[in-house]
């Protein structure tokens, strides 16, 4: 019987067992946890504009007022240096149209 090769990061692997957000699964608050989630969704719809209407680079930065290092950090998903509302009035100048909707949870 040939004996199955164990490869070396399969013996040493840890589980995980996720509760279904990564978000909160590092550990974040659930107020800053709706934040990133929502930077992200905008961020998502910003590029996918940018995509579709195949905006470059260089004309980014005449849309949206901002020199080549912000673009760059921009397209390369640094949201972490942005504001929702950063990122709302980029949207709004692309032609992006937001709207926001809200769900109340049910409390026990």
């Amino acid at each position: 019987m040939a004996k199955k090769k164990i490869e070396k990061n399969e013996i040493n692997r840890e589980s995980h067992i996720s509760k279904g957000n990564v978000l909160d699964d590092l550990g974040f608050s659930p107020e800053m946890s709706a934040v990133v989630k929502m930077k992200s969704e905008l961020f998502d719809k910003l590029i996918t504009i940018i995509e579709k209407k195949k905006i470059t680079p260089r004309t980014l930065e005449k849309i949206l007022d901002k020199p080549q290092p912000r673009i760059s950090e921009l397209l390369n998903g640094k949201i972490s240096k942005l504001s929702i509302e950063k990122l709302l009035e980029y949207l709004e100048r692309l032609g992006g149209q937001v709207s926001i909707s809200i769900k109340v949870k049910k409390v026990a």
